[in-house]
């Protein structure tokens, strides 16, 4: 029972900050910086669907894929194959809305005359984006269809478990790269937006939910079995 209570704690927890995240993200791209567009002739609102998107797909949405298959409550009422496929699903959804989200910088760079793939934000964007396309496909392949042989699917297990939370790691970083050189932009020339000013301290305070719901997701995911340090005690 206190098990279950703390997990529902930590469940509430992770949720609020996840949803803080997307509503931080949201607000300040269309309050601050005017809107989200796909099509538009101000650029600046294409980009400003890329990190809508970024936080939204291989992070929030990754998050919940890890979470709904390990450390949720509700995971004990579901039967194994509905965790299976609510875990593919969550991380399909996640690569899809964030393959979206490149799309949109990718565009925004095209129409703006920028140079694409110069900064580390964008490296380490790239890698997190292509290693998550992977790991999806390799844990569909090997486990949904058409599936390993059981010995291994269970010798997989580990190592696809411990991939796909590194992966997730490295998305929490990137944005934290991203949010930093946005930031940055933002405050040179020819904006020079106030370094104190109120777009500037959500930016910061979105980038820290991000962390919070990173490091969150990852306490919540790791466990220690604390019989394996019996014979230490």
């Amino acid at each position: 029972m206190k098990g279950s209570t703390i997990m529902d704690g930590r469940s509430v927890v992770l949720h609020v900050l996840a949803v803080a995240a997307v509503v931080l993200v949201l607000v300040w791209c269309v309050h601050f910086r005017g809107g989200l567009a796909l099509q538009s002739t101000n650029k600046a609102l294409i980009f400003n669907v890329h990190p809508v998107l970024m936080i939204t797909g291989p992070i929030v949405l990754a998050g919940e894929a890890i979470l709904c298959y390990r450390s949720l409550p509700m995971a004990a009422t579901m039967s194994r194959d509905a965790r299976k496929k609510a875990h593919l699903s969550l991380h399909a959804a996640g690569l899809a809305v964030g393959v979206v989200g490149v799309y949109a910088v990718f565009k925004f760079h095209v129409e703006s005359g920028i140079p694409n793939l110069y900064s580390l934000h964008s490296w380490l964007g790239i890698a997190t984006v292509s290693l998550y396309a992977i790991q999806w496909l390799a844990g569909f392949l090997a486990f949904f269809f058409p599936g390993a042989p059981p010995a291994a699917r269970r010798a997989a297990v580990p190592w696809h478990a411990l991939i796909g939370l590194l992966v997730f790691v490295l998305a929490v970083a990137t944005a934290q790269l991203g949010f930093l050189e946005k930031l940055t932009f933002l405050q040179a020339p020819p904006l020079r937006l106030p370094k104190y000013g109120p777009e500037a301290l959500l930016v910061n305070f979105t980038a820290v939910v991000v962390l919070l719901l990173g490091v969150a997701v990852v306490l919540a995911t790791v466990t220690v079995d604390s019989t394996r340090y019996n014979t230490i005690i």
